[in-house]
């Protein structure tokens, strides 16, 4: 029988979808990974069940203990599947920033969830990030998680999605293109594509407001590169160790609205159902495309799921709210 012994062995194996019509003005075949295929629906699921078997293997993680993180959604759903199928407590903070309907799907699956501000130094204890170590130090027999720092992060998409994409591809892809946050997701299937080809271009897509560009550009942190922003899931106010810049060829900033408006155009136009992060992966691929010729076979990562921006990217009054809409 094809059959799962529980919810957590279908992570992977997400599907490889060609684009079409929001990329007819480039000169190569374009696929997107759609990752949001996964059962918490976001790449974030592959992240979370590596980071918590080796915490199991090094005994940081104890039976009946309590997971603890930082998250802007997608990676406490993954980690609170993970704690369902293997008896653990979940306690998230995010930011207010978020969407609502993240919110509320981690407290559908049992986890506690504590909002803090957005517009804080990350140093601030009033931070998400700060939070959650705090939690931590506090809830006996618990782990922190700490994936911005936590390298089986990078690892994890190290040893699946790299390979899975370089099979699916049939070893024939030239360009990896993917939105940075942690830096997980391009480092580990960067390091992984051009072990296999090292003339594999890997791009990463960042935010207005975040600093990681201008630092892969110049090796400088500069505060003055980082200000509030909207959109989810990608950009940076530091410096993840789970970033290996050395693995990447180039970032490019795309703007909230761009964003936004091609996530919209994504649902329309090519029935993929994806989150704020995949419009603006296609949106920066677009600002780039004179870089690309007729031989390139491009793919593009759509990190999550568009349900988890129904009230923000799929509400026209949010839109219009935000100057996105005419």
């Amino acid at each position: 029988m094809e059959v799962y012994d529980n919810i957590i062995e279908t992570i992977g194996n997400t599907p490889l979808v060609r684009l079409h019509k929001v990329i007819a003005d480039i000169p190569c075949p374009v696929y997107a990974k759609v990752e949001s295929f996964n059962p918490g629906n976001s790449v974030k699921d592959r992240i979370a069940l590596k980071l918590v078997e080796d915490a199991e293997k090094a005994g940081k993680l104890k039976p009946g203990g309590t997971i603890v993180e930082g998250t802007s959604g997608n990676t406490g759903m993954g980690l609170a599947l993970v704690a369902i199928a293997k008896g653990y407590k979940c306690v998230f903070t995010t930011n207010d920033k978020q969407s609502k309907e993240k919110m509320d799907i981690l407290r559908a699956v049992g986890a506690e969830v504590v909002v803090c501000p957005t517009d804080v130094h990350p140093d601030d204890p009033r931070s998400y990030y700060s939070q959650a170590r705090s939690i931590a130090e506090k809830t006996p027999n618990s782990f922190y998680v700490n994936q911005y720092f936590n390298l089986s992060n990078q690892q994890a998409h190290y040893e699946s999605t790299g390979p899975e994409l370089w099979r699916q591809t049939d070893g024939k892809m030239t360009h990896f293109v993917v939105g940075v946050g942690t830096g997980g997701t391009i480092s580990g299937t960067g390091k992984y594509l051009k072990e296999q080809n090292p003339n594999v271009k890997v791009w990463g897509i960042d935010a207005y407001g975040s600093a990681l560009k201008k630092y892969h550009e110049t090796g400088e942190f500069d505060d003055k590169e980082v200000y509030s922003y909207i959109t989810e899931g990608i950009g940076e106010d530091l410096i993840p160790s789970n970033i290996d810049f050395s693995v990447i060829d180039y970032f490019e900033k795309v703007t909230d609205k761009d964003g936004a408006v091609m996530a919209r155009r994504l649902a329309r136009e090519e029935g993929i159902f994806a989150g704020y992060s995949a419009g603006s992966a296609i949106q920066g691929l677009l600002q780039l495309k004179d870089r690309l010729t007729p031989d390139d076979f491009v793919v593009v990562l759509f990190h999550d799921h568009g349900s988890r921006y129904v009230a923000k990217v799929y509400n026209d009054d949010w839109m219009r709210q935000q100057g996105f809409l005419d």
